[in-house]
Order: C-alpha cells, then sequence, then structure tokens
C-alpha cells in the first residue's frame, strides 16, 4: 500500500507522488502518516516535513497551513513549502537578515497582521537554514 502525497502553496504546487509515509510538523508535535490512517484535518505548523519513498527520505521545509488526510491522500496546503534540494543557503541568509531588521524598525503599534507577516517570514527562513544545514 502507498499513500499520495501533494503540497501545494497559494504559488505552486511544491511536490506531488505517491509515497510510503509522509511525517509532519503540527501544532501539537510530528504526526506519522502511514497507508490506512484514519481520516484527520490538523494544522501544520513551521517545520520540516519528512517523506519516505522506497527508503529514501526527502525532506521540505514547511511553513504554517493545514493537512487533511483522507483514505490514502494526504493534502497538505501551506503557507509556504520548498524542498531541501531548492533552498539557496545564501538567499535564505539575506532574507532572513531582512526580515529580522523589518520586524525590528515595526512600529510598536503598528498593523497586527503584517508583524505577524514578519515574524512567519523569520520563522520560515529559520526552517530553511536549519534544514539545509542538517542535510548537506
Amino acid at each position: 500500500m502507498s499513500l499520495t502525497l501533494e503540497i501545494v502553496t497559494p504559488e505552486a504546487r511544491v511536490y506531488s507522488d505517491t509515497i510510503d509515509t509522509v511525517v509532519i510538523p503540527t501544532l501539537e508535535g510530528e504526526i506519522g502518516i502511514l497507508p490506512g490512517h484514519i481520516p484527520l484535518l490538523t494544522q501544520v505548523e513551521h517545520g520540516e516535513l519528512r517523506v519516505t519513498k522506497g527508503g529514501v527520505e526527502t525532506y521540505v521545509a514547511i511553513g504554517k497551513g493545514f493537512a487533511q488526510i483522507e483514505g490514502d491522500v494526504v493534502s497538505v496546503l501551506a503557507e509556504q513549502a520548498i524542498t531541501a534540494a531548492k533552498i539557496d543557503e545564501g538567499v535564505v541568509e539575506a532574507a532572513l537578515k531582512r526580515a529580522e531588521e523589518d520586524v525590528k524598525n515595526a512600529p510598536k503599534d503598528g498593523d497586527a497582521s503584517e508583524m505577524e507577516r514578519l515574524q512567519n517570514a523569520v520563522r520560515f527562513a529559520g526552517v530553511q537554514l536549519a534544514l539545509k544545514r542538517r542535510v548537506r
């Protein structure tokens, strides 16, 4: 038995394949999904999503979103997602510095949604860097 995994962001389909297992970061911690999993809808948290297919692991840096497991189909809708192979460490480091500077310089009584967007950018950049440095 196998699973079908699809990871989609507002910009693109980041991953779509038939897999053996997937581990998803959620608000309550990581959850592992195997074929035959019960139906589930859960909130995805910034972190590392791990896919196993044929004994080979693939890693995806993932932002906030939702995951739905229905039958043997796993659908992940996330604000951001990128496979480890596509992460450019230099670009991410520059984006992290810009985002940290923007957070530091943001007015304290400014728009709360803008501050949340900036903080999410910092978190996602941190996830990408940690993942890229770990799986070189």
